[in-house]
């Protein structure tokens, strides 16, 4: 089914006067991006950290504070405990630097993927009460939000919690902690503002940021800890807006002059320069973290996080690399055998395809779902299944329909599920799975319209060639960070032609070489080759960006689709 190509909208908001310096491109850009009305329009060009909010904004702060500043007057025994992905892992980092700064030795502990699941497990927490019997006090950090029986175990161990997440609660009872620092927890106080849109480490760098505000450290600068967070807003693929603009804008600058070993060690081993974009992050940087948890050595990629030797940065990274390299080999075969399963049974027809298996890795099901909803255009589901048939599953989805809806309406049927709209995970027997795929299916068949669940592609603005200038990319980069609600723009050129034939390149991309009245350009069209290309003269759509190839700087075109020129 080919896609539909769909012209966004401007937004309402008149752009103010001062704007009309910029390329009609960029002020045609600007009035489709709404969120620069809620505060001045340079601001929002150049966001700069002296607007971030006072953090104690944020409900029970104050608590989280007092409670820390307890610990680190009285030399506690403090746990620090975080997810297995990088929002956790650069949660337990960022706090772990700033307490360090304040005499304390927390103690770390990241849950094993395979062995304790996700989060504050009933089996996460008594590793932790195993390997650090005289802990006073856990900070949970990227979960915990839910975890009401595993806090009380805490509780009832003599130990004191706080829970610093940005997930929604999937309870109504709040658990027995010291204090909730969560933007999205229903049953805290409401913040002075919104700060729902945070990640995990974004929360946690306001906990840090309250610590200093109220006891400052002549040692420290919060500026020195942004690159880890900008890694973490843009793995966690939260939106790029409000104070995530700030942060990430700042934090690509700091990591691109990172005196951190192991950032260096990443970043040389992941090809990422020293202007690094919300993209290096993505697909490069935060896949490398990320595959340590998926093969269950998470504590390796939290040591790259914190080492200050060169020869264990280096050594520790090139395992992450590994790591990903085998990680890249289950998910290369694991898609295989969906992409297969799909066409054998047909599930491309249906509203939301729902695949589960015996002996898939369970570390990399969200990636191959991610995939398969690329693919398809569709929501999706993979779940791995153990030889006992309990079933550990991931979802994607897209174009606003919600998996956290379609959990509910099948949550009859499975263990344990939850997450966020676009990004989920579930719990299931494998003898349920059809009648979870159905209940799901159901759900968006008779909950979402058919527009809704069709392919399209939205394009920002039509085009020329000659529009493509230096001076039209230097404004562009004050549009960035690009990323979740803040998307590389999509451009449309139409009447496009070959001014000679496509180079191809690995792996079915092709090298294109392109005229438009004169004007040429290249691009490149990852993919390009599996399909023949249509007939000529052609309409295409792309995003543009930076290539600096031996010290020069092009402007470089990637086509998302190509069909014949519409003739209108």
């Amino acid at each position: 089914m080919k896609p539909t190509w769909i012209t966004k909208q401007p937004h309402s908001k008149t752009l103010p006067s001062n704007c009309s310096h910029l390329p009609r491109i960029i002020r045609y850009l600007l009035s489709l991006r709404g969120e620069w009305s809620d505060g001045s329009l340079e601001d929002y060009l150049n966001p700069k950290l002296k607007n971030l909010a006072d953090p104690f904004q944020i409900g029970e702060m104050d608590e989280a504070v007092k409670r820390l500043f307890q610990a680190i007057d009285n030399d506690e025994n403090v746990t620090l405990f975080g997810d297995y992905d990088v929002d956790g892992i650069t949660s337990v980092t960022l706090l772990y630097r700033v307490l360090s700064e304040y005499g304390l030795s927390p103690h770390i502990v990241i849950p094993l993927r395979a062995k304790e699941g996700y989060g504050l497990s009933e089996a996460a927490v008594d590793r932790c009460l195993e390997e650090n019997a005289q802990t006073s006090l856990l900070v949970a950090m990227d979960c915990g939000t839910s975890s009401v029986e595993e806090i009380q175990k805490l509780r009832d161990a003599g130990v004191d919690v706080l829970v610093i997440d940005h997930h929604e609660s999937n309870t109504i009872e709040r658990p027995n902690c010291n204090a909730i620092v969560n933007p999205k927890a229903k049953f805290t106080p409401n913040s002075e503002g919104d700060f729902a849109y945070l990640c995990a480490a974004g929360v946690v760098f306001k906990v840090c940021h309250a610590l200093l505000k109220t006891r400052m450290l002549e040692s420290l600068s919060l500026k020195d800890l942004l690159d880890f967070v900008a890694i973490a807003t843009v793995a966690d693929i939260v939106p790029l807006v409000r104070e995530n603009r700030i942060l990430v804008r700042h934090g690509l600058k700091a990591l691109g002059v990172t005196q951190k070993l192991g950032l260096i060690a990443l970043k040389e081993t992941a090809g990422v320069g020293e202007f690094p974009e919300s993209e290096d992050i993505g697909f490069k940087i935060a896949p490398r973290i990320n595959a340590a948890g998926r093969m269950d050595a998470p504590k390796e990629a939290l040591e790259v996080m914190l080492t200050d030797s060169v020869q264990t940065a280096e050594y520790l990274v090139a395992r992450l690399n590994r790591y990903n390299q085998e990680r890249q080999s289950f998910e290369k075969e694991i898609l295989k055998e969906a992409v297969e399963m799909v066409k054998t049974e047909s599930l491309d027809e249906q509203a939301c395809i729902i695949l589960g298996k015996s002996g898939w890795h369970p570390g990399v099901v969200g990636i191959v779902a991610a995939r398969i909803m690329r693919r398809y255009f569709k929501p999706c589901f993979i779940i791995a299944f153990d030889e006992e048939g309990n079933g550990k599953g991931s979802g994607r989805s897209l174009n606003g329909l919600s998996l956290v809806d379609a959990i509910d309406a099948g949550r009859e049927y499975i263990e344990a599920g939850g997450g966020h709209h676009a990004a989920a995970g579930i719990s299931i027997k494998m003898e349920n799975i059809a009648k979870f795929s159905q209940s799901v299916n159901d759900y968006f068949l008779t909950e979402t319209s058919e527009k809704q669940r069709a392919p399209y592609i939205e394009i920002d603005v039509e085009v020329s060639f000659e529009e493509l200038t230096f001076d039209f990319l230097s404004s562009y980069d004050q549009l960035k960070p690009f990323g979740s609600g803040n998307p590389r723009p999509v451009f449309m050129s139409k009447g496009v032609t070959n001014s000679r034939s496509p180079m191809e390149l690995k792996n079915q991309h092709l090298k294109l070489f392109l005229a438009q009245d004169g004007e040429q350009r290249d691009a490149i069209f990852f993919g390009g080759g599996v399909k023949p290309l249509p007939p000529e003269p052609w309409d295409i759509c792309y995003t543009v960006g930076k290539n600096v190839f031996r010290g020069r700087t092009n402007l470089q075109m990637t086509i998302q689709h190509v069909r014949s020129a519409v003739v209108e």
